[in-house]
């Protein structure tokens, strides 16, 4: 059965590019807008990974993951982060608040399914 992740971010075309790459790589996607549309979704929904932005309208990434690791359905999912941070202190905050990896925008799809495949085994 095909891995079901959850991609979280506010740029429609972002969303397309990651899900177009990992649906071409037989994963199954769903797609929320931000970090609060991901909570709501996560929240009745089992995934087996999340992919998320940092920089988000009404919920930020961090706060995402928060919200993933408060949870109780998708507590224990790897998340990476996917956004146009770079500095060692916002990663720094992803890994406290519980993010599994991190890749930085601009990404290359091959790049995007090599941590896929590292992070869900």
């Amino acid at each position: 059965m095909a891995k079901l992740i959850m991609t979280a971010d506010d740029s429609a075309s972002v969303r397309q590019m990651v899900s177009f790459t990992l649906k071409q790589n037989g994963y199954e996607v769903v797609e929320a807008v931000d970090g609060q549309d991901a909570l709501t979704k996560l929240g009745s929904q089992k995934v087996d990974m999340l992919i998320t932005d940092l920089n988000m309208p009404n919920l930020d990434g961090i706060g995402l993951i928060k919200g993933v690791r408060s949870g109780s359905l998708n507590k224990f999912i790897p998340i990476v982060m996917l956004t146009t941070e770079s500095q060692d202190s916002r990663k720094q905050e992803g890994k406290a608040a519980g993010a599994t990896g991190w890749i930085v925008k601009p990404f290359k799809p091959e790049q995007l399914i090599a941590v896929v495949k590292k992070v869900l085994g």
